[in-house]
């Protein structure tokens, strides 16, 4: 969330400081993942990104025919002091030329008279 840095209506992102244990439980994250996927369908480990303090999501490309530009996203977190990540949620999420569904249009604007 951002902070105020003093000037009406100014934010500042707050940078959130790297974190060794979770940026390398790469493993632990591409086992979830292999967990809910389908065999074969987790790709290489694309990157990371540190979403808050003790909290990063892991990036895996999804090799699966049906979803491409989209990849495996697994968010890691620990307890302060802890040395011991924990899996918290694995998602399938769409990236720059991911095909999408089309935007959802309500049964009455879909539907023509009689």
């Amino acid at each position: 969330m951002p902070e105020s840095d003093g000037r009406r209506g100014a934010t500042a992102q707050r940078r959130v400081r790297a974190d060794a244990v979770l940026e390398a439980a790469v493993d632990l994250a591409r086992e979830a993942a292999e967990t809910v996927a389908r065999p074969g369908s987790v790709g290489d480990h694309v990157g990371s990104r540190m979403e808050a303090e003790r909290l990063i999501t892991h990036f895996f490309a999804a090799l699966d025919p049906g979803y491409v530009g989209w990849t495996w996203a697994v968010s890691l977190a620990r307890v302060p002091r802890g040395k011991v990540p924990t899996v918290c949620e694995v998602d399938l999420v769409p990236g720059d030329g991911a095909l999408l569904a089309p935007a959802w249009v309500p049964w009455e604007e879909r539907l023509r008279p009689s």
